[in-house]
């Protein structure tokens, strides 16, 4: 595999962190994951301004990385994945320096890596069409969930517990309001609108989140960014979560409760039908 390391193009096996990297030492670092249909990079650029608006709040020596488009398709080229379905996985981190809590000074250069895969969506397709289970539980994260950092302690520790639960995914639960996913954000249905948690430093802006909304508009789907309170969720029709890699996947059962009927919603089905119109419309090719 041919993957890029600090302005480099080498295999995989070549790239060699310091331990004194802080992305190592402390997570002091960003990430972002870029879906690629058949060569097609889905919302670059839209991934990559949230970048740079974690790296902004993090305060990292740089700021701007439009670069990182160009390198996510040089890498989809030399490994040949132009006709697959991938994924490109970019991280960066405030560099190499001393130990120390406080920021580096002067700032080092940020360490930047990129690696594209091929992606199976087999598994996805599954769980899309059949719907998936779900578990809630405590939000214990900090309260700078705005920023995709590396430091993902309680999500793997939540989606550990999901796995345990024979679920697929865990929802996280803050001051009764049923915020995102570990790697998702959540919407549910109440009276034919779609809702979602509104904006906030509580949850990822997601990319496929805003994609979602903004088919909705155009599909004349009534959309609410409101909070969804756990004592109100029997009261909704559909449950769903969106993300770059699980698109639109239905809720079938929550915490170990068969959710209505079952099986995937109207709401659902229609918003899977108009993610992949989109898809094909932006790549005219699938």
């Amino acid at each position: 595999m041919i993957v890029y390391f600090n302005g480099k193009f080498m295999e995989k096996e070549q790239v060699s962190i310091s331990p004194d990297d802080r992305g190592f030492l402390f997570a002091d670092g960003l990430y972002e994951v870029i879906r690629s249909y058949n060569g097609y990079l889905f919302q670059a650029r839209e991934h990559l301004d949230r970048l740079s608006y974690g790296a902004t709040h993090l305060k990292l020596g740089r700021t701007d990385f439009s670069e990182l488009e160009a390198i996510a398709r040089e890498l989809i080229s030399r490994n040949r994945l132009e006709s697959e379905d991938a994924t490109i996985y970019f991280q960066v981190t405030r560099g190499v320096a001393k130990r120390s809590h406080a920021f580096p000074s002067p700032a080092p250069a940020p360490t930047i890596y990129a690696a594209a895969s091929i992606f199976d969506s087999t598994a996805g397709d599954k769980k899309r069409k059949n719907g998936i289970s779900a578990i809630t539980i405590a939000d214990t994260r900090w309260a700078r969930c705005d920023m995709k950092t590396t430091a993902l302690t309680p999500n793997i520790l939540a989606n550990q517990a999901a796995v345990e639960n024979d679920a697929q995914e865990a929802i996280f639960i803050r001051d009764g309001v049923m915020l995102e996913g570990t790697h998702s954000n959540f919407m549910a249905v109440f009276d034919d609108v779609l809702v979602t948690a509104p904006l906030s430093n509580y949850i990822l802006g997601g990319i496929t989140r805003n994609f979602i909304l903004d088919l909705c508009r155009l599909e004349n789907i009534r959309v609410e960014e409101r909070p969804i309170f756990e004592k109100d969720i029997h009261l909704a029709s559909e449950m769903m979560i969106v993300g770059t890699t699980t698109e639109v996947t239905p809720i079938v059962k929550m915490n170990h409760t068969v959710f209505k009927t079952g099986k995937p919603g109207p709401m659902a089905k229609a918003l899977q039908s108009a993610y992949r119109s989109g898809i094909e419309t932006l790549t005219g090719s699938l």
